[in-house]
């Protein structure tokens, strides 16, 4: 097995189901099988920064109830850009070499670093700057890198979607009404797809294809044609309106956040049909909870075949989800590649088949 390592883990981004079960999976197969050491450093790189380093020694009694516990117990951020590090008076400051400097301090054989594809890009950077021996973990409710048919995090957030569907349609059958459920989706429409399908949506919109509201009404108009007084929609975050433009929100530091779109087509179908609307915004909700089981076998062979990548000193890879196995790939390969909604794949192709009114 050779001399004991001193590995580290973080995780980076946002937070999703399934990274704690990854955590535990790299510790365990980290100590059982190869004895090393294993330590988890909170916040992120913003845990490499601080004098010492946050980091805890993690074990197998510490990290075993973790399977089914939602976020992270490491804590995650996905403020500020270390080589463009933003500072109390306004400026940026470059803060890279504080982040490799306290790799170092740790005395780290390796890192295992869970992130998408902007979290991947800065460490893949912090290790070629600072001789890190990094290795990857894909994470993303999204499911937009684009070299791994799955990410952690996604199959739960879709289950999340699907069951607000369901419950969706009883209060809209119960009062007639159109009701509009807001997923996320950053610049990608799987989630909104995906649970659309899953849970009967009448309507799904994503920012892959155009729609009209014309379009739109001309479905509602139909169903109750048909007798059905109501219809269920879901809708990506990252949906334009119809004229082209992003729906933005601003928080109380003015930082500009997708969300609104929910909204804006409620009042332009309302307009339109005379359709009585309401939305539901699912928001974070499809980050938090329990992790699915798909979710948690994913994040374990995951996490196992991170740790067999460093005993087998393959770095500067990330282990991804290819024909149902688990294949690593160099990390700049894999955030090369992004990932949006076929509009000519199998799940559009499926909603049309069933009927489903895409917008176009």
């Amino acid at each position: 097995m050779g001399a004991t390592k001193r590995i580290g883990i973080l995780t980076s981004g946002g937070d999703c189901a399934g990274l704690n079960a990854a955590i535990r999976a790299v510790v365990h197969r980290a100590i059982d099988t190869y004895s090393w050491d294993v330590f988890g450093i909170c916040r992120a790189t913003h845990g490499l920064m601080a004098r010492p380093p946050e980091a805890m020694m993690l074990d197998i009694q510490q990290t075993d109830r973790l399977l089914i516990a939602g976020g992270t117990v490491l804590g995650t951020t996905n403020h500020g850009n270390p080589f463009a590090f933003p500072l109390a008076d306004g400026t940026l400051s470059d803060r890279s070499d504080e982040i490799i400097a306290g790799y170092h301090q740790l005395g780290l054989d390796a890192l295992i670093g869970i992130g998408g594809d902007g979290s991947m890009a800065i460490l893949r950077k912090l290790a070629q700057q600072g001789g890190i021996n990094l290795v990857g973990i894909p994470k993303t409710i999204d499911n937009d890198l684009g070299i791994t048919e799955r990410s952690i995090g996604f199959d739960t957030a879709v289950n999340i979607a699907t069951e607000a569907l369901d419950r969706l349609h009883f209060t809209a059958a119960s009062h007639s009404r159109v009701m509009i459920l807001e997923v996320m989706g950053r610049d990608a429409g799987h989630i909104a797809i995906s649970a659309g399908i899953a849970g009967g949506a009448d309507v799904i919109l994503i920012p892959e294809i155009p729609y009209t509201i014309a379009n739109i009404c001309q479905k509602l108009k139909a169903r109750q044609e048909r007798g059905q007084n109501f219809s269920v929609m879901i809708v990506a975050e990252a949906v334009l309106t119809e004229t082209g433009e992003p729906v933005m929100s601003k928080n109380y530091l003015g930082q500009a956040r997708l969300g609104g779109i929910g909204q804006y087509l409620a009042d332009q179908i309302c307009a339109c049909s005379g359709a009585e609307t309401r939305v539901t915004v699912l928001g974070h909700a499809q980050r938090g909870g329990v992790p699915s089981p798909l979710d948690r076998l994913l994040a374990s062979a995951f996490g196992v075949a991170a740790v067999d990548l460093i005993a087998e000193e393959r770095y500067d890879q990330i282990v991804t989800w290819q024909n149902r196995q688990v294949v690593s790939v160099p990390i700049a390969e894999a955030i090369a590649q992004y990932s949006t909604v076929d509009p000519n794949g199998t799940l559009v192709r499926t909603a049309r088949g069933l009927g489903i009114c895409l917008g176009s």
